[in-house]
């Protein structure tokens, strides 16, 4: 094989992810079809869709049974297991914003180990090109690529590289991120920077953890990859069996970790599996008992500390002493500090960015290379400047506010793709860090590498309040007048109302009350990262409160499922009577975990005509079961179960006095 070009093998065949699922299943078939017969393609594929979260048990050579399985073109799923691998297809073509949602390297791996070596499409979301990168799989959005392809003609490696920036391709020359670290990171020290100009705070904290190599330059732009120290990384069960994997066949079982006191693990999603019709109907849960066992044995290996979620059965012998959550909530709520960097493997590890650190997500690779190196592989992100005026109106919450700006044209169109999202402005600066953690969680969804909130003196009322910190903020921690942002976004918070958005896809944002006709509701769901806080359960009891004392109860026909985010969160509604609330409102209530959110336990629908609602932060296709699944506030969520249909809160106590 010439390594200076890329191995495609004779005639190579290409996959087109077409939206017509008939297009589909005919090249699965055998049969060859050109860009033009393949017509529109789909659009926003997420990785979800590419390796369902049932699926992540594997992370081994068996991935290559798995890719597009979950892929939705109209209504129905065309990739049946082992088809892609059969059919001997070595490119792949998908439309913009490819590899959206979830940090799973399982997607470019599963496509990697069934013999893709290229994808080519419109444009692609970072977490998914960037992991694609670090074990050797190729991406490009040079169409042109295709008809050269189709005649046969060696495609040089170099030419895929050309527009990649420099860290990126040499990764690829490299053949991957672990073979590079071994070359280039062991001798990486921190970076000696005297920059005088006017700087973000993404760029101050940036700038504090840069660690200087022979590859990256001490003053990355926008669009630049380096390399950074982080002050924690975090991992959980989906990946921590293939980063052990990955550690032991790159180093030898002899590996001592890099700073393990700043390493956390975590068990968050798996807690409810045997109660995951997912996992129950593929026969997965023996998997997934393994995979959790592979982490306890990394855990014990290196002596690492780790926060394990428990089922039902083991909360009720706990003596209150077990202290566990979704892992980027317990980071907020344990471990990340003002002006710190945390690095975790899950997309939505912004969520401490509420704090006014830079935290962001990466894949498996990337973990293991800085578990063993101590580097955290970033491509340098441009900065937009969120600016939220005025103030939101009653009953309008974090969450709306998150699903208006999804909603927007330029985010919808990738616009956010990559970027750092500074949150600031009037409505900001009156939310609570529970809120405003809503906001930089859900930066993953606007497509960004992190979001931000300048720490003030809301974060040290939070530090102080619910982990006995005194943190003095520093002159440092904010922008500076005249850092330069790559753009701007404003919106005045006080004309906004409750949202939705409809299944599909979280940028189906659309105000409750333009919605065409009533959506009748058969599942709601109240829990996940995004909307387990403290706050987010307030508005939950005040709603289902004010329901009971109104003679409302959860109706028959639907199911409504709270699921805790933390312990913490869980003891403080204890202490407060809202369990006995939920449970009298017809509630059933369940332990901390990520649950249905990932498809991982109760509140998942189990059938295609089922609806839910749910205050969730993802609605891609499969991501919480076969259902529809429309996502909303805290409070929409608990009105729209009392009135089993999409309803907010103000609603329905509108439609209470008229009665």
């Amino acid at each position: 094989m010439n390594p200076e070009l890329l191995d495609l093998g004779p005639q190579p065949r290409i996959l087109f992810l077409s939206g017509d699922p008939s297009i589909v299943s005919r090249q699965l078939a055998g049969e060859r079809v050109s860009r033009a017969e393949a017509g529109a393609l789909r659009q926003d594929v997420s990785t979800d869709e590419i390796t369902p979260v049932a699926l992540l048990s594997y992370y081994d050579d068996r991935l290559a049974r798995f890719p597009y399985v979950g892929l939705k073109c109209g209504d129905q799923l065309p990739v049946a297991p082992g088809s892609v691998q059969a059919g001997g297809f070595r490119v792949t073509v998908g439309g913009r914003r490819y590899g959206k949602g979830s940090s799973r390297e399982h997607s470019p791996a599963a496509e990697r180990l069934a013999g893709i070596r290229l994808v080519i499409a419109e444009s692609f979301e970072r977490i998914y090109r960037q992991n694609a990168d670090n074990i050797g799989l190729f991406t490009s959005t040079d169409f042109g690529l295709l008809e050269r392809i189709e005649r046969g003609e060696p495609i040089q490696v170099e030419e895929l590289l050309r527009d990649r920036e420099p860290l990126a391709a040499a990764i690829l020359r490299s053949g991957g991120l672990l073979r590079f670290g071994q070359q280039h990171l062991q001798a990486a020290r921190g970076a000696a920077s005297a920059l005088q100009r006017p700087m973000t705070l993404y760029e101050k904290i940036v700038q504090r953890h840069l660690l200087s190599t022979a590859v990256t330059p001490n003053d990355p732009q926008p669009g630049d990859g380096c390399f950074l120290r982080a002050d924690w990384r975090f991992i959980h069960e989906y990946y921590t069996g293939m980063a052990a994997h990955l550690l032991d066949a790159t180093f030898g079982p002899q590996l001592k970790l890099h700073e393990p006191e700043s390493i956390v693990v975590f068990e968050d999603h798996t807690s409810y599996v045997e109660e995951s019709p997912a996992h129950l109907k593929a026969g997965l849960v023996p998997n997934m008992r393994a995979m959790q066992q592979a982490q306890r044995d990394f855990v014990q290996r290196h002596a690492l500390r780790c926060h394990r979620t428990l089922t039902d059965a083991e909360a009720a012998q706990d003596d209150g002493t077990n202290v566990a959550g979704i892992s980027h909530a317990m980071v907020a709520e344990h471990y990340a500090l003002p002006g710190q960097l945390v690095a975790g493997t899950d997309s939505h590890t912004p969520h401490s960015g509420a704090l006014g650190c830079v935290a962001f997500g990466v894949g498996t690779t990337d973990m293991a290379n800085a578990f063993a190196t101590g580097a955290v592989r970033m491509t340098l992100g441009a900065v937009l400047r969120v600016q939220l005026d005025g103030r939101l109106p009653a009953g309008v919450t974090a969450k709306d506010l998150v699903l208006h700006l999804l909603a927007l044209p330029e985010i919808r169109a990738g616009g956010g793709v990559g970027k750092v999202f500074e949150f600031g402005g009037e409505a900001v600066r009156a939310l609570s860090t529970d809120e405003r953690a809503t906001l930089t969680n859900m930066t993953a969804e606007l497509g960004g590498l992190t979001g931000i909130v300048e720490p003030d003196e809301e974060t040290v009322r939070f530090l102080k309040e619910r982990r006995g910190v005194d943190f003095t903020l520093e002159a440092w921690m904010r922008s500076d007048p005249g850092a330069v942002y790559a753009g701007r976004l404003r919106v005045d918070c006080s004309a906004l109302s409750p949202m939705v958005a409809s299944p599909g896809d979280p940028g189906n944002g659309v105000a409750l009350d333009d919605l065409p006709q009533r959506v009748g509701v058969d599942i709601a769901y109240g829990g996940s990262c995004t909307a387990g806080k403290r706050e987010d359960f307030d508005h939950y009891h005040e709603v289902l409160a004010w329901g009971l004392s109104h003679g409302l109860k959860v109706p028959p026909n639907v199911q409504l499922f709270l699921q805790y985010g933390t312990t913490a969160v869980r003891d403080y509604c204890i202490e407060r009577g809202y369990d006995r609330v939920f449970a009298a409102a017809g509630a059933r209530i369940l332990q901390p975990s990520c649950g249905a959110c990932a498809n991982c336990g109760p509140g998942s629908s189990v059938d295609a005509g089922q609806v839910t609602v749910s205050a969730i932060n993802r609605n891609f296709p499969g991501r919480s079961g076969p259902g529809q699944v429309w996502l909303a506030s805290p409070p929409t969520v608990m009105a729209s179960a009392l009135a089993g249909e999409l309803c907010s809160f103000e609603a329905l106590k509108s439609r209470r006095a008229a009665a």
